[in-house]
């Protein structure tokens, strides 16, 4: 097994808006409407949405492979590129994903420390996510992982709000 991370580009908007609707489309498609998957999908992974991220210098994306095939991603935020004011300090994991013949090969924690690499790496003493309420093997996930809940927030997919745990790990 070899595992890679590579960071993305504007050259891979459409391999990562490819991985991007399959890996969240695969994740929540059975416990939303139809109607809110698409809107949400077109709204959040659109090409020019997802230049105008990766064209943010407080935001960096970056693909897993795994034996050369691409696997997952993982998006951080710092400064105001956080969805959350939770302040300068801190380093937000907004999204993680794994394809679904990938999960179980431990994809997610290699994702999760190369969040934590960066973070330490930018001296900041906190990394944060937010989880929705009802992914409990991702919650489970990240609490194994040193996480704790702190709060709340809401998330809109399509017209129905949602609720995601704030989950945080100190640094320090």
């Amino acid at each position: 097994m070899t595992v890679k991370i590579k960071k993305c580009t504007h050259a891979d908007v459409q391999l990562l808006q490819d991985i991007s609707i399959e890996t969240f489309n695969d994740t929540f498609k059975d416990q939303n409407s139809l109607e809110n998957m698409e809107a949400y999908l077109e709204r959040a992974f659109n090409a020019k949405q997802l230049e105008k991220e990766l064209s943010n210098t407080s935001s960096e994306f970056f693909f897993v492979y795994y034996d050369e095939e691409l696997a997952g991603y993982l998006k951080v935020n710092v400064n105001d590129a956080q969805s959350e004011e939770i302040g300068v300090e801190s380093l937000e994991v907004e999204r993680i994903y794994i394809k679904y013949k990938f999960k179980g090969k431990g994809l997610g924690k290699y994702l999760l420390n190369k969040a934590v690499e960066i973070a330490i790496g930018q001296n900041k003493k906190m990394i944060w996510l937010g989880v929705w309420e009802k992914n409990e093997n991702a919650i489970s996930f990240y609490r194994k992982m040193g996480f704790v809940q702190t709060g709340a927030h809401s998330f809109f997919m399509g017209d129905e709000e949602q609720i995601d745990f704030i989950m945080t790990k100190s640094l320090i």
